[in-house]
């Protein structure tokens, strides 16, 4: 059981920690100053450390280099002794299991670390198979330029001895790359504290690398704090190759990264490098809504080109087409990176919290992403036809591609621009005679759409087969046909949270229900790890889960993945919102 380590903030496999020492510690870290090695056991043994609270102590070890065939790794495992102070055990792929300490160190770090698919292979075995609630070390390896990426991968602790043995050669370290003293003319990255290059002597250089090293981290840990670690690594992890090929290998692993990030986050995504395409927000939205999302108008798609204002409809050029269509059709926005957006969905994460590079081309990787998307939204939904509204830079493209593989007509009604008075006039002739649907369905089917997005597909049917809106959108309330209300969008995010009667309404109804047991008491405010003796795995940060207990029913907020509720031992599980005592 971890005593001594807990997570309180998590961006995909990146989290920002506190290592609870006699002073805490925030992680993602550096661990010079409170580490102490229990020593190995190769030459001979070895007495257990007394230990204290002001320190991690890694416990007696054997360490075994990269490549160690895994029958010597099992021939000279370590038992590792349950103590009472914070302790850390060491461990590769072979060897990694609970061994009951709070933190573990990766023995061959410095054998896999450059090698972008071997570090992959390595950091992901290790963190699968140690507690969730643990801290993971790797030491020997940090730098000022790949530490965003080890901790993005999922490391909590570094040293900083690689940076002082650079230091002693000379070798300058910067968040961008490295340096010989005797190759500059000036010093680039410097801070206030560094003496002129003229009198930089090496010490000095040692000193500065530490420092430049633990300035990348406080970085580092105001990204994740903020959602945007993903952001800053698409442009860091530039500086080298092998950073850009582990970036890559990782986004290559959905599993390990979906399961760890949050399905809803204020955070704005920067889209402004390919690599967007892959983030686990623009490929889970694109799965849910080619999986889930089900269309239920029966009146022509439209499709419309993004715009730069969040949602699309608050923008001037939406705005114009939305009097050319005067809900005659179906609107599905299309944009890079996210793919297509049905209009209900439009204030969904992350379809209203992305920021895109406009430049009018779009690259083949863009067009090919879009034009999939499309393919599959359109052999998943009937439409009679689709009226294309889109300007001829890359949208056309996409469309004519798309248009030759699925059987339902397409017409292109744009003219030079879309806006143009000739443009907006086509649009709404070829609209002319489709009947006009009502503002009572244009809810309905917003509220329908969010929860087969939110819950899973058909769950819209399932949860509200009868259902009354008040309010407006995004602020719409769902009430049932008695006037009972059962949820509220919302704006945020554009997702449905429940209340205490549309929590019992969605556990007893045919959607598929995000579960969490809890042991025999009624939480007020959350529920820790330790009171949690089950939950669904589906379960990820940020999703509504009903909480049920002998003593207490209720709906909140989860902040932590349903595999972590179950292993963890330290951390808020789930936010709750509504709580209500069964006694």
């Amino acid at each position: 059981m971890t005593e001594y380590f807990e997570v309180h903030a998590r961006d995909g496999a990146a989290r920002l920690g506190e290592l609870r020492l006699r002073d805490p510690v925030t992680t993602p870290a550096v661990a010079d100053e409170f580490v102490v090695d229990g020593g190995s056991l190769w030459g001979a043994g070895r007495d257990l450390p007394e230990g204290s609270e002001a320190e991690l102590t890694v416990l007696p070890h054997r360490a075994f280099p990269a490549g160690t065939d895994p029958t010597v790794q099992d021939s000279f495992a370590v038992d590792y002794p349950d103590v009472e102070y914070p302790s850390a055990g060491v461990v590769t792929a072979e060897t990694a299991a609970d061994h009951g300490c709070d933190a573990y160190v990766l023995s061959n770090a410095p054998g896999v670390v450059g090698h972008g698919a071997t570090f992959r292979d390595e950091l992901i075995a290790v963190r699968e198979s140690i507690p969730a609630d643990t801290a993971l070390y790797l030491a020997g390896v940090a730098t000022p330029r790949n530490v965003a990426t080890l901790v993005a991968a999922g490391v909590d602790l570094v040293d900083a001895k690689l940076a002082r043995v650079k230091g002693r050669q000379g070798v300058y370290l910067t968040a961008e790359g490295e340096y010989h003293l005797d190759e500059l003319d000036e010093l680039p990255g410097a801070f206030p504290s560094d003496p002129p290059l003229a009198a930089f002597s090496r010490e000095d250089c040692v000193a500065h690398n530490v420092a430049a090293l633990e300035s990348e981290l406080r970085t580092v840990r105001t990204r994740i704090r903020r959602g945007r670690l993903r952001d800053y690594l698409e442009g860091q992890a530039r500086h080298e190759n092998w950073l850009t090929a582990a970036f890559r290998e990782f986004d290559g692993q959905y599993r390990y990264l979906e399961r760890r990030t949050p399905v809803i986050r204020e955070a704005e995504i920067s889209a402004a490098s390919k690599d967007t395409l892959n983030r686990v927000e623009i490929q889970r939205f694109a799965d849910r809504v080619t999986a889930r999302y089900r269309n239920r108008f029966s009146n022509p798609l439209v499709l419309l080109p993004c715009s730069a204002r969040k949602p699309y409809s608050d923008s001037q050029s939406h705005a114009q087409f939305h009097r050319a269509v005067d809900y005659r059709g179906h609107v599905v926005s299309m944009t890079s990176p996210i793919g297509v957006v049905p209009q209900e969905l439009e204030c969904t994460y992350p379809a209203q919290h992305y920021d895109a590079v406009v430049t009018g081309d779009w690259t083949e990787g863009e067009t090919a992403f879009v034009a999939a998307v499309l393919e599959r939204y359109l052999e998943r939904n009937d439409y009679p036809r689709v009226v294309a509204h889109v300007p001829g830079e890359g949208y056309r493209d996409i469309c004519e591609r798309v248009a030759d593989r699925v059987d339902v007509p397409f017409e292109f009604t744009v003219e030079d621009h879309p806006t143009t008075d000739a443009s907006l006039s086509n649009l709404s002739d070829a609209l002319s005679g489709e009947l006009r649907y009502s503002k009572r369905e244009r809810q309905h089917n917003t509220v329908r759409a969010i929860a087969d997005y939110q819950f899973g597909a058909g769950a819209g049917d399932d949860l509200f087969p009868d259902l009354q809106t008040t309010s407006r959108h995004p602020k719409l309330q769902v009430r049932d046909g008695s006037g009972t209300q059962l949820a509220a969008q919302v704006p945020q995010y554009g997702v449905l949270a429940f209340t205490l009667a549309g929590a019992r309404h969605w556990a007893a109804s045919d959607a598929p229900t995000k579960r969490v047991t809890i042991d025999d008491f009624v939480p007020h405010g959350s529920v820790l790890a330790p009171g949690v003796t089950d939950a669904d795995d589906a379960i990820r940060v940020g999703d509504e889960v009903v909480v049920e207990g002998p003593s207490a029913f209720g709906v909140g907020r989860a902040s932590m993945h349903g595999a972590e509720m179950r292993s963890s031992s330290r951390g808020v599980a789930v936010e709750m919102r509504h709580v209500e005592d069964n006694a």
